[in-house]
């Protein structure tokens, strides 16, 4: 077998590879809007006969919702199962990107190249990654390394409603000795890194219903009790003054950051300065005791996503509304039992609520967080892939993201996830104006490749 002659083909293939990703990329496969639903079908369509190009056996599965892709190359050695998915976020608001977000172009800017497109980095660009270097690897050995499977998914960014059941029903089909995911990023942009700690995500939308219809402030205000003013007061406690979150429990299963773990995040020479700065903000907001690196990799969360309630159009308008709602998610990390703390947060907006109030509650979700085993052998292998392709050390690193899938593997099929990306922090995911630089996708190729030899 031979990587040099693999990574030549790839630096040489590179243009065409792009190409392949711009027909991808043309597709818009918006899994949250039934208005795709027919591109979502294209778009699994497409990737059947592209894996079937490089000689897989692969055939697009249905499900209630968007259908799964599934194929396979035989192969020696360890078996691995690569996951991606081809769905996409909407584009709104589409006044904000300065093209077609589905008509790709390579930009040439400041920091080099880009493919500015939605889903180049989340995560179609991050999906042909792997696809490309296979067949790479297989046009100029003639076969592959290892035995694969490729398992794409078409609802990611709607929340995954058909995954489990498909899981659980293709079990003996789907698991392998590890899976590897490509839907993560460099450290700083800059550092390739093996993501380790994935935090869980619960989401939960609360409304204060009190009259019975909206009143005139001048009339009903005061003696009435307003929505807005109970939904402020609870979103106000959830919090206390050193940044701790105030539900009772909600600390339960959250661990200490181990020492040599510190040490090592440390070493990263993270600028949380740099960080804040780069969205207009000076000094981190959360548990006081706490590095920034520290609260979005290891520490859980509550947030308020949105507000809404009253007279918010132009002018004004002296209303006493009938309803206020609230959206609000929680990372979570450790063991931290999202259900518990489900009930426990409901339980204490419900202690606040003042006579003539009541209150709903709409769940969003409920992941709890995923802690990566290193000492599969795979993972120490990624490092040096890594470390060789960008002429730097690779770290295991934290995310403060969720990617529920990653746990998934462990619980329904009892294997171990290996996530490595190359996306950058300015990648602009799920906002106007994506990109995936050009720079990203020729690396990650090359470094699967590089992971494929040392299989």
């Amino acid at each position: 077998m031979s990587l040099d002659a693999t990574l030549a083909r790839i630096d040489s293939d590179l243009p065409q590879a792009t190409e392949r990703l711009f027909e991808l990329l043309r597709i818009p496969s918006i899994s949250t809007d039934p208005a795709y639903k027919d591109d979502c079908q294209t778009a699994a369509d497409w990737l059947v006969a592209d894996l079937e190009s490089i000689g897989a056996t692969v055939s697009k599965r249905h499900t209630p919702g968007h259908p799964m892709v599934v194929g396979h190359i035989d192969g020696k050695g360890p078996h691995v199962l690569f996951y991606g998915h081809y769905d996409v976020q909407p584009v709104d608001p589409l006044d904000l990107w300065d093209r077609d977000p589905f008509d790709p172009e390579l930009q040439d800017t400041p920091n080099g190249k880009v493919i500015r497109a939605r889903g180049s980095s989340d995560d179609k660009g991050q999906l042909m990654t792997f696809v490309e270097a296979c067949r790479a690897w297989k046009a100029v050995n003639g076969t592959l390394p290892c035995k694969i499977t490729f398992f794409f998914e078409g609802e990611e960014e709607s929340g995954s409603p058909s995954l489990i059941p498909f899981m659980k029903d293709n079990a003996d089909e789907l698991t392998a000795d590890i899976a590897l995911i490509c839907d993560t990023g460099l450290f700083d942009s800059r550092v390739p890194g093996i993501v380790t700690m994935l935090r869980g995500l619960l989401g939960e939308e609360i409304t204060i219903t009190g009259p019975s219809k909206d009143l005139h402030s001048g009339m009903y205000g005061g003696a009435a009790m307003n929505p807005v003013r109970v939904l402020s007061k609870i979103i106000a406690s959830l919090h206390d003054d050193t940044g701790r979150v105030t539900v009772p429990g909600f600390y339960d299963g959250v661990p200490d950051l181990p020492e040599d773990v510190a040490a090592q995040w440390e070493g990263l020479g993270f600028d949380h300065t740099a960080f804040l700065g780069d969205v207009g903000l000076s000094h981190p907001a959360g548990e006081q005791d706490r590095t920034a690196l520290e609260m979005i990799w290891s520490r859980p969360t509550c947030e308020v996503n949105g507000i809404k309630g009253g007279y918010t159009g132009d002018g004004f308008k002296t209303v006493l509304p009938s309803k206020a709602s609230a959206k609000i998610s929680f990372r979570l990390v450790g063991t931290q039992d999202p259900h518990k703390i489900r009930e426990s947060f409901r339980a204490y907006v419900k202690s606040m609520l003042p006579p003539d109030c009541e209150v709903s509650f709409h769940g969003h979700g409920a992941s709890p967080a995923s802690q990566m085993q290193t000492d599969n052998p795979t993972f120490p292998k990624a490092l040096e892939a890594l470390s060789e392709e960008y002429g730097m050390a690779a770290a295991y690193i934290g995310c403060g993201g969720s990617i529920p899938i990653a746990g998934y593997f462990k619980n329904y099929l009892g294997m171990d996830a290996l996530l490595a990306g190359f996306g950058k922090d300015d990648d602009q995911i799920h906002s106007p104006n994506e990109k995936y630089d050009l720079e990203s996708f020729h690396k990650g190729i090359r470094s699967w490749a590089r992971l494929l030899a040392r299989l």
